[in-house]
């Protein structure tokens, strides 16, 4: 396969999944916002500083108020990293690359972008519409998923969309937690209160993760959350089955056995922090820091991806870092 191919295949699966986990992190914010009691101010600037988007969204918004996060999140063209950015960038990619996808795959691609630039469009930002538009964003790259995992041959590219599906995806799992740390910290005071509990049920929900963790802990408790999060390997969302899902497409990719020795500094980079990961426990996360424990790993997840980049892509993505067009 092209490594240009091979790199907007790449593209396409990470940007629907980050499109995806925004609109996960919007619509659980609003619904957290009307749980809290009246005393209890909305947080929103938990979600920009989690992101890595302060720097940014300073220079374009005074203050981090429920308007000015949606709009930059959700829909302004000048954050590469918005809703509207990452579908416009899958489906650049999408284009540059149609004869290696299915034609399902870029109708569906096609049709959620242009819904969501006609709602930017769209005046209107009422809670319950933009409760339900969050909630078609989420749909539609669920869907879109099913789509890839039901019309794509299982070869290199099919391999390539998943290690870019689950990197992005254990990436945006430790921000889920990342951001209860921020929501936490000037309060520290509220650490076991009904509103810290309503706040990591709220974290659960944002990785749809609140009935398969009833079912395996049952009782909310911040230890058994970050670990079911971090390290449970059948919950599809946690941290370690991401890793361990993109372990072996990445390994499939170069037609190495998962039980040999790595044959490229990608494999190694990952199968390292795989088998870190496996022989971590919640105490030790809990004794290093929960907050530095995720920036490390969110470094390691970096490097990964940078060795991922190095060792098969020679180009750039068609519309990495480029301005939405209509």
């Amino acid at each position: 396969m092209l490594s240009r191919v091979a790199n907007s295949i790449y593209w396409v699966n990470r940007y629907i999944e980050r499109a995806e986990n925004y609109a996960r992190f919007m619509g659980v914010n609003f619904s957290l916002a009307l749980d809290l009691p009246p005393e209890v101010p909305p947080q929103w600037e938990p979600l920009i500083i989690t992101m890595a988007e302060e720097k940014t969204f300073r220079e374009l918004f005074e203050t981090p108020t429920r308007e000015n996060v949606v709009q930059y999140m959700t829909f302004d063209t000048r954050n590469p990293n918005s809703i509207l950015s990452c579908l416009w960038a899958a489906r650049e990619n999408a284009r540059s690359v149609r004869e290696s996808i299915s034609r399902e795959m870029w109708e569906h691609l096609n049709q959620l972008y242009l819904r969501v630039r006609d709602s930017a469009a769209s005046r209107s930002r009422d809670l319950n519409e933009l409760q339900d538009f969050f909630t078609e964003i989420k749909m539609g790259s669920q869907l879109f998923f099913g789509i890839v995992d039901s019309t794509i041959t299982r070869n290199e590219g099919w391999h390539f969309g998943r290690v870019g599906r689950f990197l992005e995806r254990a990436d945006k799992t430790s921000r889920f937690v990342d951001v209860k740390y921020f929501i936490l910290l000037p309060h520290p005071a509220a650490v076991g209160s009904p509103i810290d509990l309503l706040q990591w049920t709220a974290v659960l929900k944002s990785a749809s993760a609140y009935n398969m963790y009833r079912q395996a802990y049952g009782v909310i408790t911040p230890a058994h959350i970050v670990e079911f999060l971090f390290l449970d390997k059948k919950f599809p969302r946690s941290a370690i089955h991401c890793l361990r899902q993109a372990e072996t497409s990445l390994y499939e990719i170069s037609g190495t056995s998962l039980t040999s020795r790595y044959s490229n500094p990608a494999e190694k980079k990952l199968s390292k922090l795989c088998s870190e990961f496996e022989f971590v426990d919640v105490k030790e996360i809990f004794d290093l820091g929960l907050h530095q424990f995720i920036d490390q790993f969110q470094s390691r997840n970096n490097e990964v991806a940078a060795e991922i980049h190095n060792t098969f892509f020679a180009l750039k993505p068609v519309a990495e870092g480029v301005k939405v067009v209509s």
